[in-house]
């Protein structure tokens, strides 16, 4: 059961960071990048020492190892991913597309660094294979403009990669530090510790409170970010972390575009036009290519099950 466990939470983490993309844009035109993105981790953050302080028998990390993971967490994991990214979206250049696009480059920079960090983690043949295809399925999924990826500010591009180059390299190395921190305490003091060294580098960039312009959809982002997104989304982030591995949960940026499409077709009655299908087409090709083996094992396991209580009805 633990593999359907594992799949649920894959696919609820996907939709929920699916639909942060638009949060973020839609935030932005409220507040300042770096503020905006340090408020968000002050309000998951204090959440989730919280919920730590209520679940967990002693909440503080104890010795280096410990807090190195902390700090690995707060510096690449929140601060170092957040800010480039918000900092990328404010470019009208970097639209939700482009930045989803970019964004999902993460799985093939974690298997690099696994590569060099994770012996144990590496890919076959196929499974780089599989990355591959995903990868342009998130491409003809998103369909981006041409001229928006290889035009416009260039700079603002590059932020949202080093982004990610930030959050593939947080991952591996929170499972190559050998270190045990339990799930929650490990996500709010990572958060804690990311918003303050946000602040920092607001206070350095010259933003201020009065830069923020108060709006019912301001506020709704931010809260969303700062519930779904954050305390939630990372929650279910470091679990799976510590089930699948960093190269495997990292696959969840080839899923998020799917999930915003699926919103824009229901919510926003926008079409499922061939290029979509053909996107959701080569995910799906992808995953199986990564998890083909686990596949093999688990179908005929599941037909026998179904079979089996079909019998018994």
């Amino acid at each position: 059961m633990s593999r359907y466990r594992n799949l649920g939470l894959f696919l609820a983490l996907a939709a929920v960071w699916g639909s942060a993309f638009m949060a973020i844009k839609a935030g932005l035109d409220y507040f300042p990048p770096v503020l905006f993105a340090a408020v968000r981790y002050d309000i998951a953050g204090i959440l989730m020492l919280g919920y730590a302080a209520w679940v967990v028998d002693d909440p503080i990390p104890r010795g280096r190892g410990e807090w190195a993971l902390v700090a690995v967490g707060s510096t690449l994991l929140i601060a170092g991913y957040h800010v480039l990214l918000f900092i990328g979206e404010t470019d009208p250049a970097v639209t939700s597309a482009v930045a989803a696009v970019i964004v999902s480059l993460s799985p093939v920079l974690t298997t690099g660094f696994a590569r060099a960090f994770l012996p144990d983690e590496r890919l076959t043949a196929a499974g780089v294979a599989g990355l591959l295809c995903g990868l342009l399925g998130v491409v003809v999924l998103a369909r981006p403009e041409p001229e928006a990826l290889l035009t416009g500010d260039v700079a603002a591009k590059l932020l949202v990669f080093g982004a990610a180059v930030a959050f593939s390299l947080g991952s591996v190395l929170t499972r190559r530090i050998d270190a045990e921190l339990r799930i929650e305490t490990m996500e709010a003091w990572s958060m804690i510790g990311g918003a303050l060294l946000m602040h920092g580098v607001s206070v350095a960039f010259g933003e201020s409170v009065a830069d923020v312009t108060l709006s019912a959809t301001g506020l709704l982002a931010l809260a969303y970010l700062s519930l779904a997104a954050s305390a939630l989304g990372y929650l279910l982030y470091f679990d799976l972390l510590a089930e699948l591995g960093a190269v495997e949960i990292n696959l969840v940026s080839y899923i998020t575009p799917v999930f915003a499409a699926l919103a824009g077709w229901v919510f926003l009655d926008e079409g499922l036009s061939p290029a979509t299908v053909g996107g959701f087409g080569l995910i799906f090709v992808g995953f199986i290519l990564i998890k083909r083996r686990m596949l093999r094992t688990e179908l005929p396991r599941l037909r026998a099950s179904v079979l089996g209580r079909s019998g018994d009805e």
